[in-house]
């Protein structure tokens, strides 16, 4: 919907206000949602709010229309909805700021609301927004752009509210209860430098899905110096061959005091890696073999291999 990857409304608040402000802590992921005051009247279902946005999403509106068909039957792989997002004047003021139309919309006190028709493939975990219009207290349309591009869903990114609720409302697997489940980020390993800084590495449950024997995860690595202040951080998407003790990163974020943040190059150019059984990576992959096992319902949850 917006460009969100360093929003700070996200699961990780990222301060970016300089280069040189540091990520701030992990927060936890929002409660499941829960009906808006006003939902008997118009259908709208509330899911989050904060000091800038309000997100709701109309259930009746949410159809599967794409399927694949497998052994398990029917799995949906194209889905339609449309949600509502409202604006405090902060929330506006971003967003016609990311959005580029403040010649279109000079006054944030102008912009009320926006609906949207989106789209999800809940297989590789992406939105798109096929429809949005704007509109101001009055209810009247300001502002209206089509064909949004396609985005992956993390935890980085402004529509994860819209994504688990339609995703639960056809599949019912609990997108929302994993967001907000305590373990949802586990630690895969974590390195102490004899100077006293430390590396961990924590994995997304929420992200992660089996595609033949690769598992595909976003990972949040970051590195402390002794008196606890953020050096570096990785934020990454890879693909785990699980049975082959393989990995590679396909796309990532990477944090610098000096720098910021800055795309994470692949320097292996898209090959895989093979996993040192010595190395404290090999604990990592030894904890997403026991995950993918355990919860083998979980990471093929959406599967149409």
């Amino acid at each position: 919907m917006r460009k969100y990857f360093l929003s700070a409304v996200a699961i990780f608040l990222l301060a970016i206000g300089s280069a040189s402000a540091a990520p701030a802590a992990v927060t936890p992921a929002p409660a499941a949602p829960q009906p808006a005051a006003n939902s008997a009247v118009d259908g709208w279902y509330w899911l989050t709010s904060d000091a800038k946005y309000s997100k709701y999403f109309e259930p009746k509106s949410v159809k599967v229309v794409k399927s694949a068909n497998t052994s398990r039957g029917q799995v949906a792989t194209v889905i339609e909805a449309w949600t509502k997002t409202t604006y405090s004047y902060a929330g506006a003021q971003e967003t016609i700021a990311n959005y580029e139309i403040k010649n279109l919309i000079p006054n944030p006190a102008n912009l009320a609301y926006s609906l949207a028709e989106v789209q999800i493939n809940p297989q590789n975990r992406t939105i798109q927004y096929l429809k949005e219009n704007f509109y101001d207290p009055n209810g009247k349309v300001i502002w209206s752009k089509v064909n949004g591009r396609v985005k992956e869903i993390n935890s980085q990114e402004f529509d994860e509210d819209f994504y688990a609720a339609i995703v639960d409302a056809v599949f019912r697997h609990g997108e929302n209860d994993r967001r907000s489940a305590p373990d949802r980020w586990i630690d895969l390993w974590e390195i102490k430098a004899p100077d006293g800084s430390l590396t961990r590495l924590t994995a997304d449950t929420t992200t992660m899905r089996l595609k033949g024997e690769n598992l595909i995860l976003w990972e949040w690595q970051e590195s402390k110096s002794a008196q606890n202040k953020i050096i570096e951080v990785k934020f990454m998407k890879k693909s785990v061959n699980l049975p082959k003790g393989t990995e590679k990163v396909i796309s990532g974020k990477y944090w610098t005091a000096g720098k910021g943040w800055q795309v994470l190059d692949d320097d292996r150019e898209g090959l895989y890696r093979a996993i040192d059984e010595k190395s404290p990576e090999y604990k990592g992959l030894v904890r997403l073999r026991a995950f993918a096992e355990g919860y083998s319902t979980w990471v093929n949850r959406y599967s149409i291999d």
